[in-house]
């Protein structure tokens, strides 16, 4: 398969030494799974689901990969793994959580992958940094821009850009 351009990431830590975490899962992913291009800022962020935790920092990356989705799946859950993820409970504080948001075009729904994300439009932590660096990309299944899915996102938590 050739090299898929615009391939999005979400990183998101809120245990341990945050913003080394992320910087290690940012080495990890452009060792084992593709090269880096956009980057948002990090952004700090209330949890979601299970709101009594400590807060967030999240970012997300815009990378190119030849890998198909699933096996980027199995990268990222062995990046997480090696950096201590722990899966307790859904939602929950962890040292670090990749999730795949957009692999180009692909929509796809197995056992074990769903693409797009199904909540990108669900959550001001995902859609503020995805906002920074793709605007105007287009959901595949929603067809609207992360603008637009940002104006509308129903999520009122703090979502504060770290300067």
């Amino acid at each position: 398969m050739a090299a898929t351009g615009q391939v999005f990431l979400l990183l998101g830590s809120n245990l341990g030494d945050r913003g080394q975490v992320l910087t290690s899962a940012r080495e990890a992913i452009a060792e084992q799974a593709g090269s880096i291009g956009n980057q948002s800022a990090i952004y700090e962020t209330e949890p979601w689901g299970i709101t009594d935790q400590p807060v967030f920092l999240n970012q997300v990356l815009e990378i190119t990969t030849s890998l198909l989705p699933e096996d980027l799946l199995r990268i990222i859950l062995n990046i997480e793994h090696d950096l201590g993820r722990v899966r307790y409970e859904r939602w929950g504080a962890r040292v670090i959580d990749i999730d795949i948001l957009y692999f180009g075009q692909t929509i796809m729904d197995s056992a074990r992958l769903t693409l797009p994300h199904p909540r990108i439009q669900d959550r001001r932590f995902v859609l503020a940094p995805l906002t920074e660096i793709a605007p105007d990309f287009i959901h595949p299944l929603l067809q609207k821009t992360s603008s637009k899915l940002l104006q509308e996102c129903p999520d009122t938590s703090a979502v504060s850009k770290i300067p």
